[in-house]
């Protein structure tokens, strides 16, 4: 068993929550930021520019090309997080387009459906796939040979024997976390947006958490809600300590910065996440805001979250006053108003949120 594990460690395969979960699954956001995401921001761009009936301009003729090639920049995005080498590391592009695309048939509410388990089968398919690429890489003299025909097979077992379970448990996630929002968007627009928004702040995937669910509707606005609610809470309350650039690093790049701080004062993560318990049920019952999918996990890192609302809610005047109470205004005072009252309290004091910049 100690040879082995001394072998798996020459390989670069080095199995922990952190490397598979952390790591790789954040990973697999900026693949799925390259690819699905920058789809439905150019697809939304180009309903402004051009109209939604037209489909022909550059916009949308990239989007979809940048839609269609999501599994496989999972592949190489996951692949790269797990330091593949250049054989296991354009394998696994292939990989993950098995795995995001490989098709399931259900019976589903009485008729037939054909499933995909997108990004999560993509991830996973990847995972097992790229380690054992990993280990046979460079092993024999027929390396070009052997290492990517032992990739891409690992890979399509493994999509073969994971993907039609995960395509179903996922489906049924999201349709029961959809229909939950829908029967009581009061409770589940709290719950959705304070759970989130704190997978958004953890070293975690919040999009990638998103994709994979399926997340659409409302439930989708909730989710933009408490992420936002967080990413905003913590750059205005924090703005004493780090003025203009944490204002900007935090609320339109990433609240994860606060993770540090937040593990020597836990205290300082109450405001934005009791603003995200205000602003979700507002957004799932006053305004009814609609996000999906990758979008909803991504709150105001580059506008993403507001971009995705207004692809899927429309652009009229409602939704642009929706997204600028849900996404800005309300997370910035309410955060504001809850810090200032606990730094009166003594429970955060100054530097508490200062960066290291």
């Amino acid at each position: 068993m100690g040879k082995f594990v001394e072998f798996c460690r020459k390989k670069g395969v080095h199995p922990s929550f952190k490397t598979y979960f952390i790591d790789a699954m954040g990973a697999m956001a900026l693949g799925l930021f390259a690819s699905l995401l920058m789809s439905t921001i150019l697809d939304t761009i180009g309903d402004f520019a051009f109209g939604k009936e037209q489909t022909t301009d550059f916009l949308h003729t990239i989007a979809g090309y940048a839609g269609g090639a999501s599994g496989m920049a999972i592949g190489c995005a996951v692949a790269g997080a797990l330091k593949a080498p250049p054989l296991v590391l354009a394998a696994c592009a292939v990989v993950g387009s098995i795995g995001y695309s490989l098709p399931t048939t259900f019976n589903v509410d009485g008729g037939l459906k054909s499933l995909t388990a997108g990004p999560a089968g993509a991830f996973f398919a990847v995972l097992v796939a790229c380690e054992l690429g990993k280990l046979v890489c460079k092993s024999t003299k027929v390396d070009i040979l052997v290492t990517p025909t032992v990739t891409l097979l690992a890979g399509y077992g493994i999509s073969a024997l994971l993907c039609p379970g995960i395509s179903y448990g996922m489906y049924y996630l999201g349709q029961f976390i959809n229909f939950a929002t829908e029967m009581q968007p009061i409770l589940m627009g709290i719950i959705i947006a304070v759970v989130v928004g704190i997978i958004l702040t953890l070293p975690i995937s919040s999009a990638a958490i998103c994709a994979m669910i399926g997340i659409t509707g409302i439930a989708g606005g909730a989710a933009t809600a408490g992420c936002c609610a967080q990413m905003v809470g913590f750059a205005v309350i924090s703005y004493r300590e780090n003025k203009v650039g944490g204002l900007v690093a935090q609320g339109l790049g990433t609240s994860m910065l606060q993770m540090g701080n937040i593990c020597r004062n836990p205290l300082i993560w109450i405001p934005p996440t009791l603003a995200s318990a205000i602003t979700g049920p507002l957004a799932t019952t006053v305004l009814k805001i609609e996000c999906t999918g990758v979008s909803a996990g991504m709150g105001t890192c580059g506008l993403v979250g507001p971009i995705g609302v207004f692809s899927a809610s429309g652009s009229g005047t409602m939704t642009v006053i929706s997204v600028i109470l849900i996404c800005l205004v309300l997370p910035a005072v309410l955060s504001l108003l809850f810090s200032e009252i606990m730094r009166k309290m003594g429970w955060i004091k100054p530097g508490d949120m200062k960066l290291e910049m």
